[in-house]
């Protein structure tokens, strides 16, 4: 009993320590979001370009769409590990405080949820070419999607900027070093999976 008291005496200053420094809690997994948020929204951006002319760059708008998939997923886990750190009363995370109530209650199970419709219709389609209900589907939570996550740039874009910057130019250098390590995993997790999956989009290239 007492050595596990003294084992929680010597690693909680440390733990404060990381935490302050940007390694960890919710400074830290502020810093990750926003540098995770800033490469979606350049890959985005290229993947949203290839729409207007769909038929002649398919094959970029297939790629970059499964490529998506890795810093989506790390964007889905740090989000999601700050809702669930908050809602079970972790100081760090309280003290941060929860989003707008508007983007909390409306804006974010929306973009969630029409993400995970988006990219998982998107995978089927690229399993199973068809262009039924699974394509109706990708192209209206498509619709949906854009309209949240528009919503959700506007309400973020300057925070999640100031962020990047300011884990750039005052945070800990191994602390950033590691969320752009992690950043950059994820990005080629899923430019890995995009060329092993790539000979699958036959159907459609033809």
């Amino acid at each position: 009993m007492n050595s596990d008291h003294e084992l929680e005496l010597t690693t909680r200053p440390r733990l404060q320590l990381a935490r302050r420094a940007g390694f960890g809690g919710a400074r830290g997994n502020a810093f990750l979001t926003s540098l995770v948020g800033a490469t979606l929204l350049v890959l985005l951006a290229l993947e949203g370009a290839t729409i207007p002319t769909i038929h002649r760059f398919l094959s970029v708008h297939i790629f970059v769409g499964m490529l998506l998939l890795g810093p989506v997923t790390l964007k889905l886990a740090s989000t999601g590990y700050r809702f669930v750190r908050y809602y079970t009363g972790d100081r760090d995370y309280v003290r941060l405080g929860p989003p707008q109530p508007l983007m909390r209650f409306l804006v974010a199970p929306v973009l969630v949820i029409s993400t995970i419709t988006l990219f998982a219709s998107g995978v089927l389609l690229l399993v199973e070419p068809q262009r039924g209900m699974l394509l109706l589907l990708h192209k209206a939570s498509f619709i949906v999607w854009f309209g949240a996550m528009a919503i959700h740039v506007l309400a973020y874009a300057v925070r999640a900027g100031r962020n990047v910057l300011d884990d750039f130019l005052r945070g800990r250098r191994a602390a950033w070093l590691v969320r752009l390590s992690l950043a950059v995993f994820a990005i080629g997790a899923g430019a890995i999976l995009a060329a092993a999956t790539y000979p699958l989009a036959g159907p459609w290239l033809r």
